[in-house]
């Protein structure tokens, strides 16, 4: 390989095989640009894999900026899901309360019921007793379980309730919900939310599974998070995010003792739910939390 003694010693420098780099001066000789060429190129390839081989945006993006960005081009889930989001957030006034809550007694719950040979062949949670609160919470608050009609000027009110469950999938972020979810009892539900995002993160929710959701539950917990300000999903009045569960001092029956706590955020559109009603039913929701034979008593 024809090159100048700078231009080794740079190839040296930049760790470039001199062997690997075309040359483009006179007489085929390597010249200083080939040799910085050739090492912006390996350095683009290590950056590329910088966040792991795996990264599912490797083989979809156009590395660029001397390797130092990839350029993905936004399509498919993730572009509908930007648009709806974005029009969600700019259209709906959006308006967040919290609740942080012992759920002692749903942990235990959630503990019996995975005993129980009746869920012997389901996937119990606590996101299962926190979709039976916001349930009972929408048969005590149905003027919740609502949309706003912009072209008509008309509030819908809805008589059923399509349950909504935000999953985090390979494609990004999805709501199929469960159809009729008002109708169902406790197994029938778990059954839903299991069949749901079973099917959301093997990348087989039609749009059917995301239309028409009256409300919806994300469960950041998951991810250990505490809390957060839900965006609504369009069409929707409210949204519920359900924390981290974490053993944390608590105050109960006088006493300071390790218990089971967790925080709640309820997002809703201000146009349709004011902050009286936005409070109650939250309030409805930690109470089913807190002590599920609540939901008994509301029926």
């Amino acid at each position: 390989m024809l090159a100048k003694p700078p231009v080794r010693k740079l190839a040296r420098d930049l760790d470039v095989d001199l062997g690997s780099v075309t040359p483009t001066g006179p007489g085929g000789i390597v010249t200083r640009e080939d040799v910085v060429a050739r090492a912006g190129e390996a350095s683009a390839r290590a950056l590329a894999t910088y966040p792991g081989d795996d990264a599912p945006w490797l083989a979809q993006g156009t590395v660029s900026g001397g390797g130092r960005q990839t350029r993905v081009p936004v399509k498919s889930v993730r572009k509908r899901t930007a648009e709806a989001m974005v029009a969600s957030a700019f259209t709906a006034p959006h308006v967040t309360v919290f609740h942080t809550l012992d759920i002692t007694k749903t942990m235990k719950l959630v503990a019996r019921l995975r005993e129980d040979r009746e869920f012997a062949d389901v996937r119990v949670t606590p996101l299962l007793i926190a979709a039976k609160a916001v349930l009972t919470a929408v048969r005590r608050h149905p003027e919740i379980n609502a949309s706003w009609d912009d072209a008509a000027q008309e509030i819908v009110y809805k008589h059923y309730v399509n349950l909504g469950i935000a999953a985090a999938t390979p494609r990004g972020l999805v709501v199929p919900n469960i159809k009729d979810a008002h109708t169902l009892g406790l197994k029938d539900l778990a059954l839903g939310i299991s069949e749901l995002t079973a099917t959301a993160r093997a990348g087989r929710t039609t749009p059917m599974d995301m239309s028409d959701g009256t409300i919806t539950i994300t469960n950041v917990g998951v991810f250990g998070i505490d809390t957060g300000t839900p965006i609504l999903n369009p069409g929707e009045a409210a949204i519920l995010a359900f924390g981290a569960i974490r053993q944390q001092p608590w105050v109960h029956k006088g006493k300071i003792k390790p218990r089971q706590v967790t925080q709640l955020a309820l997002s809703f559109d201000h146009r349709l739910v004011d902050g009286a009603l936005g409070a109650k039913f939250l309030s409805d929701v930690a109470a089913v939390l807190a002590e599920p034979a609540q939901g008994l008593v509301w029926g």
